[in-house]
């Protein structure tokens, strides 16, 4: 038979396993948004393509932006992780950034997994909790 020990164990664990979901579901949102900047990224160089120079905003500090004109749009500078950054054309900068999609997807595809999997485990383990109420095992909550 189960003690009030016992119950107040598995709310514990109940609670320790919400904790996780919300962490997961908080990665999972930074990679949803890192996957729709290099999604912007791409569509970026897919504007420029063929244009020898382009008007833009370029920031300046402090969430400020000031009109420039970029008069060379073939080459560009990627962060490839780790504080390192290269120069690439247009069509290696491609090359990097859909490594980064596919990396961005896979990574997506396994915390989606991980939700699902700790999910379950509050499904059950909060079946447990209201199994123990019902036999009268532990105090109403």
């Amino acid at each position: 038979m189960a003690t009030q020990e016992d119950f107040n164990k598995l709310v514990n664990e109940i609670n320790i396993y919400k904790q996780q979901v919300e962490l997961i579901q908080n990665q999972i949102d930074l990679i949803r948004t890192s996957m729709a900047e290099v999604e912007a990224l791409s569509n970026t160089l897919d504007d420029l393509k063929g244009k020898d120079s382009i008007e833009a905003f370029v920031p300046v500090g402090a969430g400020s932006f000031m009109r420039a004109e970029l008069k060379n749009t073939d080459d560009i500078i990627i962060s490839i992780g780790a504080g390192v950054a290269v120069k690439k054309d247009v069509e290696g900068t491609k090359e990097i950034i859909a490594a980064q999609k596919e990396d961005l997807a896979d990574s997506l595809d396994k915390m989606l997994a991980q939700l699902q999997q700790t999910t379950d485990i509050v499904g059950q383990l909060s079946m447990q909790a209201e199994q123990m109420m019902a036999q009268g095992q532990a105090p109403r909550m």
